[in-house]
């Protein structure tokens, strides 16, 4: 796996050997980040990653210029990962939080202009994804919220809904706040 723009292009990073996900393709990453370039995202954003799995979303922000990025993932040998590539890149602006992101949200407290999440595809709250994040008030004014998801689940009449893009069978659904 490898960080497709910004200052790190091209450079691999490492993943566990046991990963269980299903990482973004660099092939929707490509995509993601053409429409996120639409919106001045993520360059000068504070970046929040939920189900992080490989972390490679918050270090491909930080390689395109993200002011700081939060990555939250609950397995043990995922977050340790997260934090040696982001420490090899040099990135300080990298903070890895292990918790279930279910539990974490509202208690998190904080904002950010862009909350991108990839949640497993059979987790049972997926189709409540949207409504937890607002509820949580994680997504700042004006900022954006993208969810990566099947083609079983239709987000179009969530509030702030903007636009649904797929990119072979990953979907990604985008929402101002």
């Amino acid at each position: 796996m490898r960080i497709i723009g910004g200052s790190l292009r091209g450079r691999q990073i490492q993943v566990p050997r046991n990963f269980k996900g299903r990482p973004t393709t660099d092939f929707a990453r490509e995509g993601l980040f053409n429409v996120l370039r639409t919106c001045d995202m993520p360059e000068g954003c504070e970046v929040l990653e939920l189900f992080a799995g490989t972390g490679v979303f918050s270090l491909e922000c930080l390689s395109r210029g993200a002011l700081h990025t939060v990555s939250v993932e609950i397995a043990v040998p995922h977050v340790k990962a997260i934090r040696q590539n982001a420490d090899s890149f040099g990135f300080r602006q990298a903070e890895v939080i292990k918790a279930d992101v279910i539990k974490w949200l509202p208690q998190c407290g904080r904002s950010f202009d862009l909350v991108f999440a990839d949640p497993p595809f059979d987790l049972a709250q997926l189709p409540m994804l949207p409504s937890l994040v607002h509820k949580a008030g994680v997504v700042k004014e004006n900022g954006m919220f993208v969810l990566e998801h099947p083609d079983t689940v239709n987000f179009e009449n969530e509030p702030d809904f903007l636009r649904m893009k797929n990119y072979g069978n990953v979907y990604f659904s985008f929402f101002r706040n």
